[in-house]
Formats: C-alpha cells, sequence, structure tokens
C-alpha cells in the first residue's frame, strides 16, 4: 500500500493537480479534495483561497462553506487578512427584510458549534417574530407563517452552507416530503425520536457532523407540529423562490 503525500514531498504539480480537480470536478469530489490541500501546508492554502475568491460573486455553496471554514480557522496571519479583506462578512449577504443582525449565528457555524448555533436560530426567529415572542423564547405558528421569505432563507442557508448540505429547514423539509408528509417516519428519519420516546433536549441530540442528515437545526423542535409544519410549508421554499 503506497503512503499518503505529504507536505515534504509535494510538489508544484501535485498542488496543480488538485486545483484543476477543485476546479471541475463534482460536489462531492470537492468536498474531499479540500481537506486534502488544507494539508499541503502554504500552497494548498493558497490554492483554497484563490478558488474562493474567484468564487465571491457567486451564490455561495456547501463547497465554499468548507473551504471558508478551513481558512477561518487557520491562525497565519495572511489568511486572516485575506478573509478580512475580501469576506468581512462571511461568504453569505446576511439579508434581513427586518433588519434582524445573523452574524451571531454565522459565527457559531463557522465554527460549528451546533448547539450554541441551535440556540441562536431560535432566538434570532423569536426576534424575527416580534417582543412578544423574544420574552416568551418560543413561536406559535401564525409567527412562522409571517416570517420573511428573505430572513428564512438567510437562517436555511447559513446551516446549508456550513454544514456540508447536512443541516438546514429545507433538507429537513425534503426528507418529510420523501416520507409522504409522514411525521412519525420524518421524527425517527431525523432521530428526534426513538420508537414512542422522544429524544430529550439537549443531552439525548447529537450536536456534530456525526447527526443523521436533517437532524440540526432542531430549535427546540419548535414547540410542537403545528409550528413545524407551518415552516415546512412556508414559502420561501417554492421551487425557484430567491433570496
Amino acid at each position: 500500500m503506497t503512503d499518503p503525500m505529504t507536505v515534504s514531498d509535494t510538489t508544484s504539480d501535485d498542488i496543480n493537480s488538485l486545483r484543476n480537480q477543485l476546479i471541475t470536478r463534482s460536489e462531492k469530489v470537492q468536498q474531499k479534495l479540500i481537506p486534502q490541500l488544507a494539508n499541503l501546508g502554504n500552497g494548498g492554502l493558497d490554492v483554497l483561497m484563490e478558488f474562493l475568491l474567484q468564487r465571491r460573486e457567486n451564490t455561495a455553496t456547501p463547497v465554499d462553506g468548507k473551504v471558508y471554514q478551513i481558512l477561518h480557522n487557520s491562525d497565519l496571519p495572511r489568511i486572516q487578512e485575506f478573509l478580512q479583506n475580501y469576506f468581512p462578512q462571511g461568504i453569505l449577504a446576511l439579508k434581513s427584510e427586518r433588519h434582524i443582525d445573523y452574524t451571531p449565528l454565522e459565527k457559531l457555524l463557522t465554527v460549528q458549534d451546533w448547539e450554541a448555533a441551535d440556540r441562536m436560530t431560535i432566538q434570532k426567529m423569536c426576534e424575527l417574530a416580534g417582543d412578544d415572542a423574544v420574552k416568551r423564547k418560543w413561536l406559535y405558528f401564525t409567527e412562522v407563517d409571517n416570517f420573511p421569505v428573505i430572513d428564512l432563507q438567510t437562517i436555511n442557508n447559513l446551516w446549508l452552507i456550513h454544514s456540508e448540505g447536512k443541516f438546514g429547514f429545507s433538507v429537513q423539509r425534503e426528507i418529510w416530503l420523501g416520507l409522504s408528509k409522514n411525521w412519525e417516519s420524518l421524527w425517527s428519519k431525523i432521530a428526534w425520536k426513538s420508537g414512542n420516546t422522544w429524544t430529550r433536549y439537549p443531552q439525548e441530540f447529537i450536536w456534530s457532523m456525526d447527526a443523521p442528515r436533517g437532524h440540526l437545526p432542531l430549535s427546540n423542535q419548535l414547540r410542537g407540529v403545528r409550528v413545524f409544519a407551518s415552516l415546512m410549508s412556508h414559502p420561501a421554499w417554492e421551487k425557484g423562490r430567491k433570496e
């Protein structure tokens, strides 16, 4: 079995080959190439910065999120300067019709602090609903019905982009639709319930990328089916609907 390539024996040809693959291959392959490049030292990190910069004008994807996370977690001053110069607000435009600041959520998701990000998600949704919801710290289904499309898409896209496409309301909805809108099947599929027993919050939930697809965000399970149904049926997820 051949030993894996190390930084010391990596050539510019090797890095160029990975660069070309990163540009041309599918998202699934790109997700695998990104950590490989990150492990190749300065040359690999340069490729990731170049890749992210070239895609800056495009709609951010989970691939961009993975590159951004790796660069963000680097302690190299030149990389931090690059991010500050070109991506001072992160890689997603944090749009809000009601002037909600989603920066705290973006920061938590960037460092993959999933549990704190989940709590921040429900906090921001309560802010979106208004002062009464902020005080009670949970939502009525009618408040969810009235959420602006742009805001829900911002929250959802933050989760999607920073989880390699694994977490987000739109992912949960896709699974729900695939199960013919059967709630019991959904709870089991995303590990919110086992048999007749609800998963206990927060200790029994999985706060990592090891969680099943669609497991997050929980937002403390949004306090019942009616609220969650309103979220799953929101116009934000209509086909072709844009931010």
